[in-house]
């Protein structure tokens, strides 16, 4: 018997995580200038609170899109190619960082164009979040899976390092560099999808009506427990304690630290979490998945707490605590991410991991886009640091409720699907049937 090939030996697995570093690196730094550019447009007609609305509003555009496409995404990346459909997506937000740029450079920035391209990445970013996340285990044996995620993982935590870091110091340079930067990245990552060979397809349903399919996507994830657990934890816990989208009014109001200083408060969490992910590319994590998990969001929510209260603990330290409580909490959210993502993964058969994904990435971006919303809602009602406190303590509180309302999560000890699920698309799960 030979042992499976490392993820990196395998050339359609390179490409892919070629792809997802360019993207995200360009998503992050692109997404951080829209953020300060925004803030810095409304701040000049509008007191702090209501400039704090309008970056809200812009979590809001992105996520309204996938909420209203999610069941249509996810049959589509189970019925079509999803390399063709990650390409496509690729080039939206190729376009998007174009547009960007141009109003950028002809000074015509304004909150109107900028919630324009926000709807439209959120549109992007629906169509590509399950085409990409189903691809990856088509393209390595199901033994190095979780390696591969956890490399995935490294290239999106890479990107959410560095991604912040080139866009805040190119903007600092020239406001136009960040986007031509951003365009750049977009173009090396629709290349590298481009280079991806045909893949196996998944099983086809094709006889089955395309609503009947949709809904047993939904089926499967609400009686899949361990799956609807893992999912749901991780969309109240970052709703909650998510902090990204509060960054420039920390720089700017609280920690006076400018656009330099915003660009190290964004990378700090990423630094943690792919410090964390290439702990797990090394050395897989094997048992105790669910408690570990369940632990590492507390951790989260401690440290965002942490966070918060920084700037009035110390005044001399608070940027040096304000990056270490950010990485802390990166580090605890990559270790929730990693355990989540591998679980849904391998519980999840390939002809529904398209759907499933669907609602999964609906999970993560109300988490993200929608959290942003609420952070921003929140901070204008309490103030920037009394939202984070809040989202602090809620993500902790959500934690210990669902490790009663969801047993299987506290019970699960490792990644091993059930042996009645298969990957042939006809056994659903060990849950789905009563």
């Amino acid at each position: 018997m030979h042992s499976p090939p490392h993820p990196f030996r395998i050339p359609n697995f390179r490409a892919y995580w070629i792809a997802r570093l360019a993207m995200t690196l360009a998503q992050n730094g692109m997404i951080i200038v829209i953020g300060w550019q925004a803030y810095a447009i409304a701040r000049r007609t509008m007191d702090q609170s209501h400039a704090a609305t309008q970056l809200g509003l812009i979590g809001l555009c992105q996520f309204l899109p996938l909420f209203l496409t999610t069941p249509v995404t996810g049959l589509i990346a189970d019925r079509f190619d999803r390399r063709h459909i990650v390409r496509v997506t690729v080039f939206l937000q190729l376009l998007c960082a174009a547009a960007l740029g141009a109003a950028t450079f002809a000074d015509a920035m304004t909150l109107g164009i900028v919630f324009t391209i926000a709807v439209l990445l959120g549109l992007a970013r629906a169509f590509a979040g399950p085409a990409f996340g189903a691809l990856a285990p088509n393209l390595v044996p199901r033994e190095v899976l979780p390696t591969a995620i956890a490399l995935s993982s490294i290239s999106w935590q890479t990107g959410g390092i560095v991604g912040p870091a080139i866009g805040g110091y190119a903007y600092s340079i020239a406001p136009t560099a960040a986007y031509a930067v951003a365009a750049g990245l977009f173009a090396t990552a629709l290349v590298a999808v481009l280079r991806i060979t045909p893949v196996p397809l998944p099983a086809s349903e094709a006889r089955a009506h395309p609503v009947r399919q949709i809904l047993d996507g939904l089926s499967y994830v609400g009686q899949n427990k361990l799956v609807l657990g893992s999912i749901t934890l991780d969309l109240f816990a970052v709703f909650l304690a998510g902090t990204s989208a509060l960054l420039p009014i920390y720089a700017a109001d609280v920690l006076h630290v400018g656009e330099r200083g915003l660009s190290l408060l964004a990378a700090a969490p990423a630094a943690g979490a792919a410090i964390t992910a290439v702990v797990f590319s090394i050395r897989p994590m094997r048992t105790n998945v669910g408690p570990k998990m369940l632990w590492s969001v507390i951790v989260y929510g401690t440290t965002t707490i942490v966070f918060a209260l920084a700037s009035h603990v110390t005044t001399r330290f608070a940027m040096p605590l304000s990056l270490a409580a950010l990485a802390i909490a990166g580090a605890a959210d990559m270790f929730s991410v990693y355990i989540r993502s591998s679980l849904v993964q391998l519980h999840t058969p390939d002809a529904m991991r398209g759907r499933v994904g669907a609602v999964s990435q609906l999970a993560i971006s109300a988490s993200n886009e929608l959290g942003e919303a609420e952070s921003g809602f929140l901070a204008s009602a309490l103030g920037p640091i009394g939202a984070v406190l809040v989202g602090g303590g809620g993500a902790i509180a959500v934690t210990i409720l669902w490790t009663f309302l969801f047993p299987a999560l506290r019970r699960a000890r490792t990644f091993d699907p059930p042996a009645s699920l298969t990957d042939d698309g006809k056994a659903l799960a060990l849950e789905t049937k009563p």
